[in-house]
C-alpha cells in the first residue's frame, strides 16, 4: 500500500513538472500583467497566455471595471519571468480562439515592440478598437446634450427670423437698413466736403496754409533754441553764463552770514531780535500809545476835543471861513484895509 502511494506521489510530481514546463517551469518566478478588453469573448480563468504562439503563463482573474466605458473587462495574467526580455511596454495583447470552436486564449504580440521591459503589475495595451455601436453608446449623453443645444439654437433662429428681440429687429426691420444707409450717405458727403477743402477740417486737410504756419513756427522755435544754446539774449545768458549762479551763490552766502549775525545778536536787527530790554521798551511804547489813543477816543485833551467836540470843529471851520472872506475882501479893495496914516508931532 505504501509503495502505491509513493508511486502516485512521484507520478503526480512528474505531472506537475510536465504541466508547469509549458509556463516556464515550476521553479521559475512569475510576473503579473494586466490588459483591458472590450469583451471577454468567452475567456476563462486559467486560460493560456501565449507569446507568439508559445504558452508563457495563465489567466489569473477576470473582472468588470465600470469606470472604463469602452474597455471594461480587466484580465489579470501571470507569466514566467524567463520570457521577460521578450515583453515590452509597447507589446500588444489580443484575444484569440484556438480552432473554430476552441477555447479563447490571450496572445501577446511583441514583433514590433521596441520599448523597455515591463515591470510587475504593468498594463499592456490591446490591439482591439471599440466598434461603432460602443462608441455611440458611450457618447449617448453627449449626443443628447448636443440635441438640446441644437433645439435651443433652432428656437433662437426662429425668434430671429420672426423679428423678436433686439437682434431679430436688427435683422428683419428695414428701417435700420435705411437709417444705416442714410448715415453712410451723410458720412460720404462729409468726406467729400472735407476732400474738397470745405469747412474747418477740410481747410486743415486741403489748405497748406496751416502747414506753412506750423513750419514757420517750428523754424522760429528752432532758431530760438539755437540762440539760447549759444547764450544769446537774457534767457540765453541765464542758461549759459555762470555769473548769475555765482551772484546767487554769493547772495545766499551773505544772507546766511547776515542771519548768523542776527541770531548772534549783532547789529541793530540782531539787537532787535535778541535784546529783551528792547522788547520791553517796545511793549511799553505800544502800551503808552494805546493809552493815548484811548484818551483821544474818549475826547480828552486838545486832540481828543478836536476828535470828539463838534462845536470846536464848527468854530474852527467858521474861523477859517471868516479868514477866507477877509482875504478875499482885501484882494478886492486893498486901499480900504491897507491905508497908512502919518502924524507929525
Amino acid at each position: 500500500m505504501g509503495v502505491l502511494v509513493l508511486v502516485a506521489l512521484v507520478a503526480l510530481t512528474a505531472l506537475v513538472f510536465l504541466m508547469s514546463s509549458s509556463t516556464g517551469g515550476f521553479l521559475s518566478g512569475k510576473l503579473t500583467i494586466r490588459s483591458y478588453f472590450e469583451n471577454s469573448a468567452g475567456l476563462k480563468v486559467g486560460a493560456p497566455v501565449n507569446l507568439e504562439g508559445v504558452t508563457i503563463g495563465n489567466v489569473k482573474s477576470i473582472r468588470i471595471v465600470p469606470e472604463r466605458k469602452l474597455t471594461p473587462v480587466e484580465v489579470i495574467m501571470r507569466v514566467s519571468r524567463k520570457y521577460l526580455p521578450a515583453l515590452h511596454t509597447d507589446s500588444k495583447t489580443s484575444l484569440e480562439t484556438i480552432g473554430v470552436l476552441g477555447d479563447t486564449v490571450v496572445d501577446i504580440n511583441s514583433k514590433f515592440a521596441t520599448g523597455p521591459e515591463i515591470q510587475d503589475g504593468a498594463e499592456l495595451q490591446t490591439t482591439e478598437s471599440p466598434n461603432l455601436s460602443d462608441v455611440i453608446k458611450s457618447s449617448q449623453g453627449t449626443i443628447e446634450q448636443l440635441n438640446t443645444i441644437l433645439a435651443k439654437v433652432d428656437n433662437l433662429v426662429d425668434a430671429l427670423n420672426t423679428g423678436k428681440g433686439s437682434i431679430g429687429k436688427l435683422i428683419n426691420d428695414p428701417e435700420l437698413y435705411n437709417r444705416a444707409n442714410n448715415t453712410l450717405n451723410e458720412i460720404q458727403g462729409l468726406v467729400d466736403q472735407i476732400s474738397n477743402g470745405k469747412g474747418s477740417i477740410g481747410k486743415l486737410i486741403a489748405d497748406d496754409t496751416l502747414y506753412n504756419r506750423a513750419n514757420n513756427t517750428v523754424g522760429k522755435l528752432e532758431k530760438m533754441a539755437n540762440e539760447l544754446d549759444q547764450g544769446q539774449g537774457t534767457i540765453g545768458k541765464l542758461l549759459k553764463d555762470d555769473t548769475l549762479y555765482k551772484n546767487l551763490r554769493e547772495s545766499t552766502q551773505n544772507l546766511n552770514a547776515l542771519l548768523t549775525d542776527i541770531n548772534a545778536g549783532k547789529g541793530s536787527i540782531g539787537i532787535l531780535a535778541k535784546d529783551p530790554r528792547f522788547a520791553d521798551k517796545l511793549n511799553d511804547t505800544v502800551t503808552k500809545l494805546d493809552s493815548i489813543l484811548n484818551r483821544v477816543d474818549n475826547g480828552e485833551g486838545t486832540i481828543g476835543q478836536l476828535m470828539r467836540n463838534r462845536s470846536l470843529y464848527d468854530h474852527a471851520d467858521q474861523l477859517m471861513q471868516n479868514s477866507n472872506d477877509l482875504i478875499t475882501a482885501i484882494r478886492q479893495n486893498p486901499k480900504k484895509y491897507l491905508t497908512i496914516r502919518l502924524k507929525i508931532f
